[in-house]
């Protein structure tokens, strides 16, 4: 930068508005030596005069720095570029909120499924009903996140099925593992069936297998897959 270009500059702005140092040194409420020693070069104006300055001549700050008038095709290059810059800082501000609104809404699907999966009993169908309204928040956050990452929308929708297709796998496991294991009813079963022929038994039906539960409520119960 050279200070005592950008010092003539402001000496001939000033002169433009036929202006005394005297006058433009009450304008802007400093001493006529400051304003004298900006315009020889020997100091220039703080940050909080420059941008009054710039406004007082009608002139860009760059321009008061650099010395000289830009032409009018970089002023509106200037221009353009300065709204661009704050349109994707929008943009950028927006799509930070959305990726932190599709994690909390994530989040809060996943607190669902493992609330609803502690609190109730497996033999309980709020269990299931809570675990896939769960599944479905945490689906829809997935899509608000991926909305601000992935533009193509068919990979989002692809994206957002395949995470469906892992739940609906988790949740079959879930309820394998259940029965085989721990025997325990299928929370996610979307059918029961009682029999005539057996009162104590109940089946249940879900989307991968069918489960019976023997004696029910005996010492005796249990419960297995029979197909």
């Amino acid at each position: 930068m050279d200070q005592i270009k950008t010092g003539a500059f402001l000496k001939a702005l000033r002169r433009e508005k036929n202006l005394t140092q005297e006058d433009l040194a009450e304008e802007l409420n400093v001493s006529s030596k400051t304003v004298s020693r900006w315009e020889t070069g020997r100091n220039l104006p703080d940050i909080s005069l420059l941008v009054c300055l710039a406004a007082f001549y009608h002139v860009s700050i760059p321009e008061i720095i650099d010395g000289e008038r830009k032409s009018d095709v970089m002023r509106q290059e200037t221009r353009e570029t300065a709204v661009k810059m704050a349109e994707y800082s929008k943009k950028e501000s927006a799509a930070k909120k959305q990726k932190t609104a599709g994690v909390m809404l994530a989040a809060f699907g996943v607190f669902i499924i493992i609330s609803a999966l502690g609190i109730f009993p497996a033999d309980s169908s709020w269990g299931g009903i809570y675990s896939i309204l769960g599944g479905v928040i945490l689906i829809a956050g997935l899509a608000v996140l991926l909305r601000s990452i992935m533009v193509k929308r068919h990979v989002r929708i692809l994206a957002c099925v395949i995470c469906a297709v892992i739940l609906a796998g988790a949740f079959a496991v879930s309820d394998y593992v259940a029965v085989t294991r721990f025997n325990q009813v299928p929370r996610f079963s979307y059918e029961k069936e009682w029999s005539s022929e057996h009162p104590d038994q109940v089946i249940y039906k879900t989307l991968f297998f069918t489960a019976v539960q023997k004696h029910r409520d005996t010492a005796q119960e249990k419960v297995e897959i029979v197909k």
